[in-house]
């Protein structure tokens, strides 16, 4: 069945393959998707990763996630209550499958029809002042109020106030590490009371993964793809919230921000917003007759290109020369550069440039940026 197709439910075996696929080395949400659409299943993908690496000139064996670790992982998310929603599925948040690269599988703690529902994030500073936590309240109660989800990554300061006002109207909390893993700890309480109110939280890393600096951007992709609109309280001028506002962005998501103190660092990063284009916020109000044209906008059906299916399909493309690998390989360097540039500069089929440089990434000889860009590493 395809993945965006209205109902789609994944087997028990079907969804231990994704997991095992998505956790193996080099497999990232671009790759997975990749891999998914030559071979059709996340089985098929899973038994070519080692011959995919060999080809792409890998000096050692690729990891790839076991089917015991895999099971594992599974069994500890359903005893701490969770589950595992695979893009695609009626669960899996409606407009976060619309980013450029979703996450094939979301670890979800909570109620799972809040997903379904229109969602505005709000972020901003972990030091914020008493001020910015007032105004981040009052603009997530009244949010909340008309029936939209708030949504913000569970951090100090912003993040904790706008999830408190939402608790009793629906709030889901976005994690850089792994569900067991509740970074700040002190705000564990704070998930558990919106948890059990109807809310949720969500995560695309493992159990038992604790939060590296470099998964905090990763969850900020997340925060403003399951959103219409980003709202910014309170953000220096170098921060992780400009880093939501930017993936907004990017999204084609409504950036809109609360003014400051020119006097205040904290407000620097929201004023520079302003003067870029961001719509200026006040209030709840504000924010709802901005995007007001789009909460009854329903989203599409996701991509239908993304297979998942034991039913018969055409013969897979045969192993490129090393010729066409040459030809691909020149057209490379250390510049990103664009996928669609080298299908044309090239005069490949683009099943075969996305095949080799499938197997130039599994080898760890290649790496993928955004806008669907590639560089050799």
């Amino acid at each position: 069945m395809r993945a965006g197709t209205a109902g789609l439910r994944l087997s028990d075996a079907q969804r231990l393959a994704w997991l095992r696929l998505i956790r193996s080395e080099r497999v990232g949400p671009t790759t997975f998707r990749e891999l998914l659409n030559h071979y059709g299943t996340a089985a098929a993908a899973l038994e070519a990763l080692p011959d995919l690496s060999r080809r792409g000139g890998g000096v050692r064996g690729i990891k790839i996630a076991s089917r015991p670790e895999a099971e594992r992982e599974l069994d500890a998310l359903t005893r701490l209550g969770g589950r595992l929603v695979a893009l695609g599925e009626p669960d899996y948040p409606a407009h976060l499958r619309h980013v450029d690269a979703p996450p094939p599988l979301l670890s979800m703690l909570g109620e799972e029809a809040i997903a379904r529902r229109p969602a505005v994030a709000i972020v901003g500073a972990r030091n914020a002042s008493l001020a910015g936590r007032k105004i981040a309240r009052s603009i997530a109660a009244g949010l909340g109020e008309h029936g939209l989800v708030v949504v913000s990554g569970l951090a100090r300061g912003i993040d904790a106030a706008a999830h408190e006002a939402t608790v009793d109207t629906g709030t889901i909390a976005v994690l850089a590490g792994g569900l067991d893993q509740i970074y700040p700890p002190e705000n564990e309480p704070l998930l558990r009371s919106l948890v059990l109110a109807g809310g949720a939280a969500v995560t695309e890393m493992p159990l038992g993964w604790s939060a590296r600096a470099r998964d905090f951007p990763r969850r900020n992709r997340l925060i403003s793809g399951l959103g219409l609109a980003v709202v910014v309280v309170e953000a220096a001028k170098r921060s992780g919230s400009l880093h939501t506002a930017r993936f907004a962005s990017e999204q084609g998501r409504d950036v809109l921000a609360v003014p400051g103190s020119p006097l205040d660092p904290r407000a620097e990063g929201c004023n520079h917003l302003i003067r870029e284009g961001a719509t200026l916020v006040t209030s709840a109000a504000d924010v709802i007759e901005a995007i007001s044209a789009l909460i009854d906008d329903r989203p599409a059906e996701p991509p239908r290109h993304l297979e998942e299916s034991e039913a018969e399909r055409s013969a897979p493309m045969g192993e490129p020369d090393d010729a066409v690998r040459s030809r691909i390989l020149e057209a490379l360097g250390p510049t990103p550069t664009a996928i669609d540039e080298i299908i044309r500069e090239c005069a490949l089929d683009a099943g075969v440039v996305q095949l080799v440089l499938l197997e130039l990434e599994l080898a760890g000889r290649l790496e993928r940026h955004g806008g669907g860009t590639v560089s050799l590493i």
